[in-house]
């Protein structure tokens, strides 16, 4: 009978063991899994979730720890501010989240993709695509080509002459230079979730005080050295965070130390 009574016991308490463990919340150290093998992280932190200035730097791992590289430069984000995309880490519910045509940026971590612009060549060490006037990014959530940049001169499919996105905003947008230089931010990748967002890329900003659609915007020089100093064998990751997410994070995220005054200057 002592024999029965203790292994009773025994298993209420394992199966009491295992409720309690279910119930443990997720282990947030567990998502820096799928960016481990990063050696260049860009930093982007806002003062919250509506601010539409933010700023940047540039880290690379060197002996196992981020580093940071040059200097600091301000950012526009999109009219709205920012909100939980669609990258790297798991869903979030502690803040908005990302939807086609809101005004957000994209917050969380994700892979940095081609770079492009209107010139031929660029100095960068991203694979690098030539923009022409007949390759747009598709902006429409109900077309099988949902957040791709495709050459409508090849891809002939229904509801392409809706896209909003041109890609060489010089020819088809009064001459506009904005995406001169930049690089994808591969949010939402393929479309996978419609009304996800699309068309999320860094590039030129009009200048300081002009917002964007969702996009992260800066000047010409701080693109310039971004471009140059990125290198996908280095499986660089984009990382946009307001300022609380960040500091509630950075430890199990494993991201680079910035104070709370710097992150919010």
């Amino acid at each position: 009978m002592a024999h029965t009574t203790a292994r009773l016991a025994l298993s209420l308490f394992a199966s009491l063991l295992l409720a309690a463990c279910a119930h443990q919340p997720p282990d947030a150290s567990h998502d820096a899994r799928a960016w481990s093998d990063a050696g260049q992280l860009v930093l982007v932190t806002s003062a919250d979730w509506n601010a539409t200035a933010a700023e940047l730097r540039r880290f690379e791992r060197v002996d196992g720890r981020w580093v940071q590289v040059g200097e600091t430069a301000p950012v526009v984000l999109g009219r709205s501010g920012s909100g939980w995309g669609i990258g790297l880490n798991p869903p979030r519910s502690d803040g908005p989240n990302k939807r086609e045509g809101d005004g957000r940026a994209p917050a969380g971590v994700f892979t940095i993709g081609t770079a492009f612009g209107y010139s031929e060549r660029a100095t960068t060490g991203l694979h690098y695509q030539a923009m022409t006037g007949n390759d747009w990014c598709i902006d429409v959530p109900a077309s099988a080509y949902y957040n791709r940049i495709v050459d409508r001169s090849v891809i002939k499919a229904p509801l392409l002459d809706q896209s909003s996105e041109p890609m060489r905003r010089d020819i088809h947008v009064d001459g506009d230079q904005r995406y001169r230089e930049g690089f994808v931010i591969e949010h939402n990748l393929d479309g996978q979730q419609r009304q996800g967002g699309s068309c999320i890329f860094a590039h030129l900003w009009k200048d300081p005080q002009t917002t964007t659609a969702g996009c992260t915007a800066m000047a010409p020089a701080s693109m310039d050295a971004l471009l140059a100093w990125l290198d996908k064998r280095k499986h660089p990751v984009f990382v946009l965070l307001p300022t609380p997410q960040y500091l509630a994070l950075k430890a199990d995220w494993h991201l680079p130390e910035i104070t709370a005054a710097e992150a919010t200057r």
